[in-house]
């Protein structure tokens, strides 16, 4: 073992030539060859060792900037040991044996919880299909109300001094083959434009898009099959409602699609782990792994 001052660290952390000299093998004073582990700290019986605290530096770092580091790596080392090792003085011995068994409870819970994760995900099948989605929907369906107002729309935004702002507006109204064709035809020369009337969008993203739509005015403006035009510093807004669900109404399978199939994919991860776990248990019942002693459950109960 070889101690290593704090101001030799700007040689140590500068490159990573110096860096894999300083952890190649070293020969012990009968000749073996043994490997070397640089040591920077200790706090009792507790070392920091330069390769524990090395992986932490980029490689851009400056010598100046590398030093600076290691010394609040090192210190911050030093602090979280000497605390510890006071911690352990001061408290009492039911405090200590409370706080190790929820050491191990917790280093048990994250090995079993990455490895439940991996066997999930080698397994879980996650393809929803759509008669497993309606058939989930049309059941559960009067518990998927609506917190806000949702609109189907097509607009347009023209520029203040658009020349063919009638033309555009008959044809926005009209919508047929011919008109989505014009009106995509002339796209280039609109601000914004949206033509899909059949998704659903939130009242709250509409007046993102429209500011001259409010939550005062949206009420009157926005109503089912309503053709409006909004005006303001910046441009004409040309809007055909085709369609509006309330506050508490019945949301549309097509607007609450997403969150449903990752609903139902949480409950087919839940089921698994569960049939997992049973599993776990009954194999370990069979080979004799695992039993409950009948004294132990009666003791349990009585206490």
């Amino acid at each position: 073992m070889r101690l290593v001052k704090i101001g030799t660290l700007k040689f140590l952390l500068a490159g990573t030539c110096l860096l894999a000299g300083l952890l190649c093998i070293s020969c012990d004073s009968f000749g073996k060859k043994q490997p070397e582990r640089e040591v920077v700290a200790r706090v009792g019986e507790e070392y920091l060792y330069l390769d524990d605290i090395s992986g932490l530096f980029a490689d851009n770092l400056s010598a100046e900037d590398s030093i600076a580091l290691a010394s609040n790596l090192i210190t911050k080392w030093a602090t979280q040991r000497l605390l510890l090792s006071r911690a352990k003085f001061n408290l009492s011995e039911d405090k200590i044996a409370e706080f190790e068994s929820l050491i191990s409870d917790y280093r048990a819970d994250l090995y079993t919880r990455a490895y439940k994760e991996a066997l999930v995900a080698q397994s879980e099948d996650t393809l929803i299909l759509d008669s497993e989605l309606n058939e989930f929907y049309e059941k559960e369906r009067v518990n998927f109300r609506l917190q806000e107002k949702i609109v189907q729309l097509r607009f347009i935004e023209l520029p203040l001094q658009f020349l063919n702002r009638e033309e555009v507006t008959e044809r926005l109204r009209r919508f047929n083959e011919n008109d989505l064709r014009f009106l995509d035809s002339v796209g280039v020369q609109f601000r914004k434009l949206h033509f899909n009337d059949s998704l659903w969008v939130p009242v709250s993203r509409i007046m993102d898009e429209i500011p001259p739509l409010t939550a005062e005015n949206e009420s009157d403006n926005l109503k089912k099959s309503q053709f409006i035009e909004l005006e303001d510093g910046s441009g004409v807004y040309l809007i055909k409602v085709t369609d509006v669900l309330g506050v508490n109404e019945i949301a549309p399978l097509s607007y609450i699609e997403p969150r449903l199939r990752q609903v139902l994919l949480n409950r087919r991860k839940m089921k698994y782990l569960r049939e997992l776990e049973s599993d776990l248990i009954n194999e370990a019942i069979r080979r004799n792994e695992f039993e409950i002693y009948d004294n132990a459950q009666e003791n349990t109960i009585t206490n």
